[in-house]
């Protein structure tokens, strides 16, 4: 079954996280995603535990469905093989800093040079109109610059720890492929390349703005900067008799039948602190501090049946080791166990989303460096020659 994007070609010169995210996500997808590596392969490929070397299990989970292609930009006839695979590719992208592409030789200009359709792509950690248009960004950098640190420091120990994630890695990928899909349907309906730029910072400050700048929104202010209830220091996973569960209680409906399950409705049914979703949120912290001094006093397993049964939000807090082990994830079979050509068995995981006609497919294996790079250049050879369709 083809996938929904088949017929997409994405000429990917991206490494390490970021960009290997966005293009698997289309590669998912069914698009055709050439992954252009230096002789010495994608950083990536050297990081982590591996079986082989190059096969890294970082690279593994970002790069599947590809075909991986060497060139040496540097090279002249490596410089213009990589101009030919662009002359049959739809979307060019590349997380390189723009600068250096310039230098290369690879320019939007000259990719529109060959390909006036093409789709040039670039992400950067900040966007080239601004002061920091040439400084170097890493996820921990962005994290810090859209103040994510800071507000962990306010509701935790004090010190702005980083998310243990590559969190803006991810987001920012997920956007660009957003962003190249928007860019290949107007393309569509008009026959217009163009050049898209997916800044790191920009495409961040939203995700923390949106609920913290909160009444600063305004002009003059008409508020605090900050939503309480995700900056309450008890917004945590409650400790139980034997471990812990995290629970939600938001509507008024959840704080009643809490109340009423604990034994408390007495106490509770007209206290005016939990009487709107704005007054508590003007208590929050203090509410929470109360549930949690019911929490406390039975274990986990208690809460998750009782709670459930309320249709309160609960779920067990997982270890990375027990969520390899998730019920739901084993049922609608999330984890995929694969028996990849080289690296021998692997755990995969699904695609985005549940799809009735086009889902995303696992067509080819992780490439090894360089596999593909006869086959490509054969292709787009015959290509230009006249004997194939691009």
């Amino acid at each position: 079954m083809a996938g929904s994007l088949n017929g997409l070609r994405v000429l990917d010169m991206t490494s390490v996280l970021m960009g290997p995210f966005a293009t698997q996500i289309l590669a998912d997808l069914g698009a055709d995603v050439i992954k252009v590596e230096p002789p010495e392969g994608d950083t990536i490929r050297h990081l982590g535990p591996m079986r082989n070397p190059g096969m890294s299990a970082g690279f593994l989970h970002v790069n599947r469905n590809k075909r991986s292609v060497v060139l040496d930009v540097k090279d002249a006839q490596a410089h213009k093989s990589l101009l030919d695979i662009a002359r049959t590719s739809d979307v060019f992208v590349s997380n390189i800093r723009p600068a250096a592409l310039a230098r290369l030789g690879l320019s939007h200009e000259d990719f529109a040079r060959v390909n006036p359709s093409i789709i040039y792509v670039t992400l950067v950690g900040y966007g080239q109109k601004g002061p920091y248009a040439s400084r170097a960004a890493y996820d921990d950098m962005i994290q810090a610059v859209c103040a994510i640190p800071s507000l962990i420091a306010e509701v935790g120990d004090g010190v702005p720890h980083y998310v243990p994630l590559a969190i803006v890695d991810r987001v920012v990928g997920q956007a660009a492929a957003t962003a190249i899909l928007a860019a290949y349907i107007h393309r569509l309906k008009t026959g217009e390349g163009q050049a898209v730029e997916i800044p790191m910072f920009e495409t961040m400050v939203p995700y923390v703005m949106s609920e913290h700048m909160a009444g600063h929104t305004y002009e003059p202010p008409a508020g605090d900067m900050g939503y309480k209830r995700l900056l309450s220091p008890s917004r945590k996973a409650f400790a139980t008799a034997d471990g812990h569960v995290c629970t939600v209680l938001y509507a008024t409906k959840h704080w009643r039948s809490f109340f009423e399950l604990v034994g408390a409705d007495e106490k509770y049914r007209n206290d005016p602190r939990v009487a709107t979703i704005e007054a508590r949120t003007s208590h929050i912290n203090e509410l929470y501090g109360e549930v949690a001094s019911y929490l406390c006093t039975k274990p986990s397993a208690y809460w998750l049946d009782a709670l459930a049964d309320q249709d309160i939000p609960v779920m067990p807090l997982h270890t990375l080791e027990t969520l390899m082990h998730d019920p739901h994830l084993e049922a609608v079979e999330f984890f995929k166990y694969r028996n990849h050509p080289t690296e021998g068995p692997l755990i995969e995981m699904a695609g985005l989303g549940n799809w009735s006609r086009t889902p995303p497919v696992m067509a080819r294996p992780v490439p090894l460096l360089g596999e593909h790079t006869d086959e490509v250049l054969e292709e787009v050879s015959a290509c230009m020659s006249g004997r194939i369709a691009s």
